[in-house]
């Protein structure tokens, strides 16, 4: 499965990025502010919302970069290996850290705990999005680049 262009490109990657960790971010202070005014059955209704918002946008885009710009990546430079396996060790990270929270909350628990573990997905995306894009910009598109500049021999570049 190849990856869409969205995320071979490091601009319009690291908006994806962006984007979806603001609304994480967002979230994580309405439930921190609901649990300090008391508001326990509100923050409760906050977290599955920040919970749903992780599971489908963080970790379907973590799964669609495994199945996609991984494999990808891997094919066009063979010597990243260490490096997807880092970026796929934070998914799981993040995979589980989200399992936590939702079994915290399935028996009805919100608290300081659920808040510290969405600010730690904060920090773990945060890092790994730093370092994903890194490796987009630096090694994805400079392959890229040079395979479009080759030569070209009926319509297709060469190298």
């Amino acid at each position: 499965m190849r990856s869409g262009p969205s995320l071979r490109n490091v601009d319009s990657h690291a908006l994806i990025h962006e984007a979806v960790l603001e609304e994480a971010k967002e979230l994580t202070e309405l439930l921190a502010r609901c649990l300090s005014r008391g508001e326990t059955d509100k923050a409760l209704d906050i977290a599955w919302i920040a919970v749903e918002h992780w599971e489908s946008r963080t970790l379907q885009h973590a799964q669609s970069e495994e199945e996609g710009l991984y494999v990808e990546a891997l094919e066009l430079k063979p010597q990243l290996k260490d490096v997807i396996t880092a970026l796929t060790r934070d998914h799981q990270l993040l995979r589980e850290l989200v399992a936590e929270i939702r079994d915290c909350l399935e028996r009805g628990e919100v608290g300081d705990q659920v808040v510290y573990r969405f600010q730690a997905l904060i920090l773990v995306d945060q890092l790994h999005n730093r370092y994903e894009e890194d490796m987009v910009e630096k090694e994805m598109e400079a392959v890229r680049h040079d395979a479009s500049s080759g030569p070209e021999i009926d319509g297709f570049a060469a190298g």
